[in-house]
């Protein structure tokens, strides 16, 4: 599953955007002003982002400099002028793409599809890093320091899916369905025998990440700082 980050000071526009996005498959974040979505961006990993100009505290425009200093993901500018001038301080300020209001929620979808391939194209990344811990996507290794781990396949496409989306909240169907699949026939019980597992192996081997029980929702992971 891939994230994105809406900000938009219009609570209408964010239930719109994210109904649509979670229709396709996406985690959705939302911000309602540049200061909310850089606090947003430094807990978790977003794929993309899609921003407002018009916002209080901080405009669109200065909340992509700010993105672009920092994280290097795709960003779409919502614009409700549609005039050359915004276009040009949009694409100065670092954006990707633009897209003026009122606009077709589908196309919104396109965008951001072909935006999110583009960019899975030029930065294709086989690797997730935590302090000492790197998790290998090609080779299914996970390595502390100079020490390798073959963990058994659900274990470490559970471990991989947590650390891709980091601070991100699963619930156990989710992972259940992402994991093992639609149609298994097992309870979710499952998740927390394999989490149990992860923690056994990891607790003691490194603290660069801990695994965290968000009680009554699912888990999570946490990069230690």
């Amino acid at each position: 599953m891939q994230s994105i980050l809406i900000v938009d000071d219009d609570t209408h526009i964010l239930q719109l955007v994210r109904i649509q996005l979670e229709k396709e498959g996406f985690l959705v974040s939302e911000a309602k002003d540049g200061t909310e979505a850089l606090a947003i961006l430094k807990k978790a990993h977003c794929d993309l982002a899609v921003v407002d100009v018009m916002m209080p505290f901080m405009d669109g425009f200065q909340l992509t400099k700010e993105i672009r200093k920092q994280y290097d993901i795709p960003i779409i500018i919502l614009t409700a002028k549609g005039q050359i001038e915004d276009k040009e301080e949009g694409f100065l300020a670092g954006t990707d793409d633009y897209l003026v209001k009122p606009f077709e929620p589908r196309e919104l979808i396109f965008r951001v599809q072909a935006l999110l391939r583009r960019y899975q194209q030029e930065n294709n990344t086989d690797t997730i890093q935590f302090g000492d811990t790197e998790i290998n996507l090609n080779n299914y290794e996970v390595k502390l320091g100079d020490k390798t781990l073959l963990l058994p396949l659900k274990e470490f496409e559970l471990l991989a899916l947590l650390a891709t989306y980091p601070q991100h909240v699963f619930s156990r169907t989710q992972l259940i369905e992402k994991i093992w699949g639609m149609d298994y026939e097992g309870d979710e019980r499952t998740v927390d025998v394999h989490i149990k597992r992860l923690r056994q192996r990891f607790s003691s081997l490194t603290s660069s990440f801990s695994i965290k029980t968000v009680r009554g929702v699912g888990y999570c992971l946490e990069p230690e700082e």
